[in-house]
């Protein structure tokens, strides 16, 4: 279902909340509700369909469905053995079940009935955190824990007082109820969260927008990264900066389905919010949480993973562009910094990202990395850095973006592709600038866009005015600058004016406006004017 359909309610949820907080605050408590509601409406949907191999008619016929089922599994063994295997096949797809008390329906049924209160929500929300699973005889875990740490329902943003509160979320969870999410796919979480910023991005803005990539970006650098090992068993693919996990979902997208369901995503993000929404949105992708392996943490301050295993088949990233970090001399001593002589400066903390991403990818693994131009030709500290990464052939691609395709920067961005143990030391560049469609906020790249980059990419070969593969000697004698308009010429000359035709059009044009001026004379005249 068109995201077209969903956006006016999320606009008039929004309108609900907006007087009492800001549009940051709002849009983390609206995915919150999103992430529940889809979760509720496809399982409700799911049991119906699973018990009566049909799709009910609506979400209120699959509630009074599930009821009924819940009603009656203490009436006889059977009846209980049907809820027990029903409820099983839920956690087994899900990860967890959530009871015909606490569905997204129940809830609007309670309001309308004015039973309705925050604490029901609030245990609904406990029982998925407090989910335990058995490993082995004596491992158990909490794989949910903490998921809705962010979604704070005693917050005097949402009212001064407990009845305040409860009022504005039922208001909300009542426009939420006019969609039925299960007709949306799994993208629904990233497709709201790409229109709540990119609707709100006066209030959300920077802060939003800096960790989300636009599913373009996504699919560009996941086809490059996924090519040649669509069929790997037990793919491995790390996001320092996973952000909301889109880079690490659209892997999925580009694998074997024979395979899809064998990739180990491991991922790190320094903002619990974000780190909780980047968790959600595996569930909503059906992933289970043992191919889930996420930290909450900061990525250059200390390194992670750790332990077994540290490298990956492909990395990806976005991280924050031009970010302040502490540069201290330490890390001269941290293997991810020691071998490129110079640290990234305190105040631009890109090649800081790049350097750690790189280190831990697997020697036939592909990296790929969104920054800003600047690292291309930038001197000093990133100079050096640079350098070393190219005489060791590091370099694979560079591809320039168009400007303004995110909602937190206009600036123009490129995406640098990264290998290991190469024979070659070239680079391939590919000027993608105008590989857009203008749109109301943002440029958007379309399928069509894509395609050429990625056959650009693959063909590894010079294209007029878009591609140019540059030996090691040519970047040497660039002084290892690598700005793309060095390498790839999209100059295009202007038409030569043929000065005596353009004067003859215009005493034609003369010519015939003095005859009209003469033609309204007479016109006037006869009127009298």
């Amino acid at each position: 279902m068109a995201l077209a359909n969903l956006g006016p309610v999320l606009w008039a949820c929004a309108d609900s909340m907006r007087g009492s907080m800001s549009a940051d605050e709002y849009k983390d408590y609206l995915l919150g509700l999103v992430f529940y509601k889809h979760i509720s409406d496809s399982q409700l949907y799911d049991v119906y369909d699973l018990l009566k191999n049909e799709k009910p008619e609506s979400l209120e016929k699959a509630q009074a469905f599930y009821e009924e089922l819940y009603a009656s599994r203490s009436q006889d063994d059977e009846a209980a053995e049907e809820w027990n295997d029903l409820q099983q096949e839920l956690i087994d797809k899900y990860g967890f079940a959530i009871a015909p008390q606490t569905t997204f329906t129940a809830f609007y049924n309670q309001i309308n009935d004015n039973k309705f209160t925050t604490d029901i929500l609030r245990q609904a929300m406990r029982d998925i955190e407090q989910k335990v699973f058995d490993l082995d005889d004596v491992t158990q875990i909490k794989p949910y824990e903490d998921l809705f740490e962010d979604f704070d329902i005693d917050s005097k943003s949402l009212g001064a007082t407990p009845r305040e509160r409860n009022k504005l979320l039922a208001d909300v969870i009542k426009k939420l109820q006019a969609v039925n999410l299960s007709e949306y796919g799994a993208d629904a979480l990233g497709d709201a969260y790409e229109y709540l910023i990119g609707q709100f991005a006066a209030g959300s803005g920077k802060k939003a927008g800096e960790f989300y990539t636009p599913q373009a970006v996504s699919t560009l650098i996941t086809r490059i990264v996924t090519s040649g090992r669509e069929d790997k068993q037990g793919f491995s693919i790390y996001d320092p900066c996973m952000g909301s996990g889109s880079l690490l979902l659209q892997a999925k997208n580009y694998l074997d389905a024979s395979v899809q369901n064998t990739v180990q995503f491991f991922g790190q993000e320094r903002s619990h919010t974000t780190y909780n929404l980047a968790r959600m949105n595996m569930i909503l992708h059906r992933v289970p949480f043992t191919q889930q392996h996420f930290r909450n943490g900061d990525t250059l301050g200390a390194d992670w993973p750790t332990e077994e295993p540290t490298s990956y088949d492909s990395v990806v990233m976005n991280p924050p562009y031009s970010q302040d970090w502490s540069a201290d001399k330490g890390f001269m001593s941290d293997q991810r910094f020691q071998p490129y002589e110079k640290l990234a400066p305190k105040s631009k903390a890109d090649f800081a990202f790049l350097l750690h991403g790189f280190y831990h990818l697997k020697t036939d693994g592909v990296m790929g990395i969104v920054l800003p131009h600047g690292v291309l030709f930038r001197g000093a500290a990133e100079g050096t850095i640079r350098r070393h990464l190219l005489e060791n052939g590091s370099i694979y691609a560079v591809i320039g973006m168009p400007a303004n395709i995110f909602f937190s920067t206009g600036i123009p961005t490129c995406v640098v592709i990264l290998k290991k143990n190469r024979d070659s030391r070239d680079v391939l560049f590919i000027d993608a600038s105008k590989e857009f469609k203008a749109g109301k906020a943002q440029n958007v790249m379309e399928q069509e866009h894509i395609d050429k980059i990625v056959k650009a990419y693959h063909g590894r070969k010079d294209v007029e005015k878009f591609a140019h593969l540059a030996s090691f000697e040519e970047i040497k004698e660039n002084d290892f600058n690598l700005n793309i308009p060095r390498y790839v010429d999209t100059f295009e000359e202007e038409e030569l004016v043929d000065i005596p035709a353009v004067q003859e059009r215009l005493k034609v044009h003369r010519e015939e406006a003095a005859a009209l001026d003469e033609q309204l004379a007479g016109f006037f005249k006869e009127l009298g004017l």
